[in-house]
């Protein structure tokens, strides 16, 4: 019996592993040849984790635009309050290969401030 639960509990912690792994993406499904510069306002923000993401508003299209996560973000600066809903900013990074109208975030820059990612 205790070779049983010792043996649940392994294939438990393997498939979390593995799911934690599968929820946290690789940036190999951006494209870095063809960066690009959106500037708008920010309509959503989610400040979480893995990577705090906002929807920005552009001229020709609203982007989904993958930021770091919190730790990273809080450490150079740019806390939840400046990436709020309503916020006008432009942000640099690369498109998404795969999904449509999505980027990742190299740089922001909200007002006069400018805040790596990467």
């Amino acid at each position: 019996m205790k070779i049983i639960v010792l043996a649940g509990a392994a294939a438990t912690f393997v498939l979390l592993s593995l799911a934690a792994v599968n929820a946290h993406h690789g940036w190999g499904s951006y494209d870095a040849g063809n960066p690009v510069t959106v500037e708008g306002s920010i309509t959503e923000s989610g400040y979480q984790n893995p990577h705090s993401t906002i929807r920005l508003k552009g001229k020709d299209k609203e982007w989904t635009v993958t930021l770091a996560p919190t730790s990273r973000m809080s450490a150079r600066g740019a806390e939840a309050a400046k990436i709020a809903v309503g916020t006008t900013i432009t942000a640099y990074g690369y498109p998404s290969k795969v999904t449509p109208d999505e980027m990742r975030a190299e740089w922001i820059k909200v007002g006069a401030e400018t805040y790596q990612l990467r």
